[in-house]
C-alpha cells in the first residue's frame, strides 16, 4: 500500500523536469501548481527560464497547465495568459474535482499526466489520490514564518522520497 503524503518523484525544481525525462515517462500533461513552484508568490509575469523550460516540454508535446489553490483568480489568470497555458484556480487541491476538471479540458488521462508542486497536504496527495504521477519540488522561497513551519511540518514525507531518483 502506497501512502498518499509521499511523492512519487523529487526534485529540486521543475527544470530537472525534462522534455526526454517526461516523454519517456509516457507524458502529455504537466499539471504545475502556481505559487512557489513555478513562480514566486505575486510574481506577475513568467520568467524568461520558464518561458524556455515550457517550450522544450511543447517541443516534445508536452503540455503544461496550471492548477493553483489560489483565492485570487485574477492573478492566475493573468499569469496563465502571459504564460499561454490554460488554468485552474481554487482548485480545491487536495480534493480530486480540480485534477480532474483538468483533465477533462485537456482529454488526457491520469496516467499521461504528472503534478509537479510543492506542498505535500495539498499538490502530492490530491496527486496521488488522483492516480496522477506526483513530483515534489523544493519550494522557491521560505519567506514567511507560517511558510518555514509548513515545510518543516512535511519534512519527513519529503525525506521518504529521495531527491532526483528515477528522473532520467
Amino acid at each position: 500500500m502506497t501512502i498518499p503524503l509521499i511523492p512519487d518523484y523529487r526534485v529540486g525544481s521543475i527544470y530537472e523536469l525534462t522534455a526526454e525525462a517526461l516523454k519517456n515517462m509516457g507524458k502529455k500533461l504537466v499539471l504545475a501548481d502556481l505559487d512557489n513552484t513555478i513562480a514566486r508568490y505575486r510574481e506577475a509575469e513568467p520568467s524568461a527560464a520558464l518561458f524556455q523550460w515550457k517550450e522544450q516540454l511543447n517541443l516534445a508535446g508536452i503540455e503544461v497547465f496550471i492548477l493553483s489553490n489560489g483565492r485570487k483568480p485574477c492573478r492566475s489568470r493573468r499569469f496563465a495568459q502571459a504564460f499561454g497555458v490554460d488554468f485552474i484556480s481554487h482548485a480545491g487541491k487536495p480534493r480530486r474535482r480540480g485534477f480532474d476538471a483538468a483533465l477533462e479540458r485537456t482529454g488526457f488521462t491520469a496516467e499521461e499526466t504528472l503534478m509537479v508542486g510543492d506542498q505535500i497536504f495539498t499538490d502530492i496527495w490530491g496527486a496521488n489520490h488522483t492516480g496522477i504521477t506526483s513530483v515534489l519540488t523544493e519550494p522557491i522561497a521560505l519567506d514567511t514564518v507560517f511558510r518555514r513551519i509548513r515545510y518543516g511540518v512535511e519534512t519527513p514525507f519529503r525525506a521518504a522520497c529521495p531527491h532526483g531518483e528515477g528522473l532520467e
